[in-house]
């Protein structure tokens, strides 16, 4: 099997930028997207062949919500934690397969000045319960843009961002919790000490050509299921947002 997350910063002034020709192109079984920034109807007559398509809205227009993107039709499709206080931003897809489940999560953002960072942490609290609980009953793959450098490998610059958004100590402790639950990082299981690839460059100050750029964007599995993970990648060279994609290959 073979997927692909990518969190497109609007699905719309994606397509502009070449997401038709990537999306046909790349092969893949699975495309987790993030940040879609669309309401019900408003992109018309797209269409991918090949795929069944899945979209969770958020409630404010123009802001957040996952799609996915799946060759093969899952038994079950579910939309957000089941938690009412979670759910009002289009922030996570299930999709349960025979013998596993792909989850596309788009994670809410601490915000500057950390504002949101109380609510993050719910948030990751409710998020890891989740899915331990699908854990119990099949293998998780677990994608997306999860808004957090786990490591100071993870960016350019980690002395100059220990107090912001996406690299707290908060926030990457509520990661190592998550991984110490019974998952695996993949890229990094596969790459334990590789440095300069990242997933993300903010558009100021010409980040991206200078490669001053954060690994936040991930593929995510239930332990038992790492021996059969072949290839973890980031797509640096394809562009058409802030965040580049990112890839799974797996044995499942």
């Amino acid at each position: 099997m073979r997927y692909i997350s990518w969190n497109v910063n609007g699905l719309r002034a994606c397509i502009e930028k070449g997401f038709m020709d990537f999306a046909t192109s790349v092969d893949a079984d699975a495309i987790g997207l993030q940040e879609i920034k669309l309401s019900e109807g408003q992109l018309k007559d797209f269409d991918l062949p090949g795929y069944k398509m899945y979209w969770n809205y958020a409630e404010k227009k123009g802001y957040s919500g996952t799609a996915l993107f799946t060759r093969k039709e899952p038994l079950n499709v579910t939309y957000g934690l089941g938690i009412e206080e979670h759910d009002h931003e289009g922030r996570v897809i299930t999709a349960e397969y025979e013998d596993h489940y792909l989850v596309v999560c788009y994670t809410p953002n601490s915000k500057q000045e950390l504002l949101r960072l109380s609510y993050r942490m719910t948030w990751e609290d409710a998020m890891r319960e989740y899915l331990m609980g699908l854990d119990k009953n099949k293998p998780v793959i677990y994608c997306g843009d999860l808004n957090v450098a786990h490591k100071e490998i993870d960016l350019k610059n980690p002395s100059t961002n220990h107090h912001n958004a996406g690299f707290t100590d908060e926030e990457r402790e509520k990661m190592t919790a998550l991984l110490d639950s019974g998952f695996t990082d993949s890229y990094r299981y596969l790459h334990p000490e590789e440095t300069g690839v990242y997933s993300w460059w903010s558009y100021r100050f010409h980040a991206r050509e200078k490669n001053a750029g954060w690994r936040i964007d991930y593929f995510i599995t239930s332990d038992r299921i790492q021996d059969r993970i072949k290839k973890a990648g980031i797509l640096t060279d394809v562009y058409g947002s802030d965040h580049c994609p990112v890839e799974l290959e797996v044995e499942i």
